[in-house]
């Protein structure tokens, strides 16, 4: 289970680092979707910004709660456009990663909460 529960994490890390990475370096394929969505590059390198800080506080145990409550919440907001744009392969992708948030949500929140 602590090998699935790191890779999980691995990916985890991988999809918000790069997900942060892209708005924040305005990639066309980004700008002109959030675009659509009243996003303005400052927005979306804001937005991008917040997804990166988020996947860099994943992997440190103490830290790991916050990083993932601030990536699942931008999965959300990117989730709910996704689907808005009727773009349904992705946001199943998101919803996946959405649940496995959850998951190192949980399991960070007991590993946290029951340490003095």
């Amino acid at each position: 289970m602590k090998i699935a529960s790191t890779i999980i994490l691995v990916l985890l890390v991988f999809l918000a680092v790069s997900s942060g990475a892209t708005k924040i370096a305005l990639m066309p394929q980004d700008v002109e979707f959030f675009g659509k969505y009243g996003f303005s590059n400052p927005t979306l390198i804001g937005f991008g910004a917040t997804q990166l800080t988020g996947g860099i506080l994943l992997p440190f145990r103490k830290t790991r709660f916050a990083g993932a409550a601030i990536v699942a919440i931008t999965f959300l907001v990117s989730l709910v456009l996704l689907m808005l744009d009727d773009n349904l392969p992705v946001s199943a992708v998101t919803m996946v990663a959405l649940l496995l948030l959850g998951v190192v949500m949980k399991k960070s929140w007991n590993t946290t909460s029951s340490k003095p």
